[in-house]
């Protein structure tokens, strides 16, 4: 069943708190479920920790909690400290009905550093990354055991950033780890979001609905701003905005032809004092909808 969702960075920011800081938390749950319609929403600094504080509050604007943001740090600490520190975020999952746990390597992410050019990323050899796979696998091995499935998010600013890496990352992996598959994060790492998603779409076990503007992404290339200057710059998007770069009917239709079950999340922060969240968040869901019922993806939506 293919089901819709957004995350709260289009409204509140997660790395830079101050951005989106004047919007009201119950603003964001009514825009997001009862005005715009979406079926649910991903992890955000405002939510509960309590598991079923956090089901009751969305649920009563009917939404459900999607997953949320997990920062493994593999390259520091040992898969039993791992495994020990999610148990917190682990707790929260499976209160919920959550069938992954989105996780992106953050021991030495520059992506939530200002001060820090997004170009200026840590990177990994191919021996580490080797290393480095096998203990995410092993990690990975652990949640599949808690009946949750671990879709690693490739990012800007992280060791996994270029297509390259991804391809790498993947190789060095085995059948417990997916692959969070993000659009916008892929084409501002350099990659052909249709050819990377065409590799490694068995293993895609969600899905970000991310647009880019392109001549923003090329500007924080070639002018060496952070990762968070990009964001207020613009650099991100919605699905069906006349700016955005990423074509997403065929992405949609190379999933459906892999058989993907899950969710379709609009993740796209920007500056909400620049781009409404209701107006950009309500054009990105038509578009995503309309997308997937052209590529047979959602019949339902058809």
């Amino acid at each position: 069943m293919i089901l819709y969702g957004t995350n709260p960075i289009a409204w509140a920011n997660d790395d830079d708190q101050s951005i989106g800081a004047h919007i009201p938390t119950e603003q964001i749950l009514r825009e997001a479920g009862r005005e715009i319609g979406f079926d649910g929403i991903e992890n955000g600094h405002r939510w509960p920790e309590d598991p079923e504080a956090l089901k009751a509050l969305l649920g009563a604007y009917g939404l459900r909690f999607i997953s949320g943001w997990y920062s493994t740090e593999l390259l520091t600490r040992s898969v039993a400290d791992e495994i020990a520190a999610v148990q917190g975020h682990l707790a929260k999952l499976k209160a919920n009905g959550c069938r992954v746990c989105i996780a992106c390597e953050c021991s030495n992410t520059v992506h939530g550093r200002p001060d820090v050019a997004v170009n200026d990323r840590p990177r990994l050899s191919a021996d580490q990354m080797a290393e480095f796979g096998a203990k995410m696998e092993e990690f990975a091995a652990y949640l599949a055991s808690q009946g949750i499935t671990l879709a690693y998010h490739h990012h800007m600013g992280t060791v996994v950033e270029s297509p390259e890496e991804i391809d790498a990352f993947m190789a060095a992996t085995g059948p417990a780890t997916h692959l969070l598959f993000d659009a916008g994060h892929c084409a501002f790492g350099g990659g052909d979001p249709a050819a990377v998603l065409t590799r490694h779409a068995p293993r895609v076990a969600h899905f970000h609905a991310k647009n880019i503007r392109r001549p923003v992404t090329e500007r924080v290339r070639a002018e060496g701003m952070s990762f968070l200057q990009g964001v207020l710059a613009g650099a991100f998007t919605v699905p069906g905005d006349p700016e955005g770069a990423i074509d997403f009917v065929p992405l949609l239709r190379i999933l459906a032809q892999a058989g993907y079950d899950g969710w379709l999340v609009i993740e796209a922060e920007q500056d909400p004092a620049v781009r409404n969240p209701l107006a950009y968040q309500s054009m990105g869901l038509a578009a995503l909808k309309a997308a997937a019922a052209e590529a047979g993806l959602d019949r339902a939506a058809a």
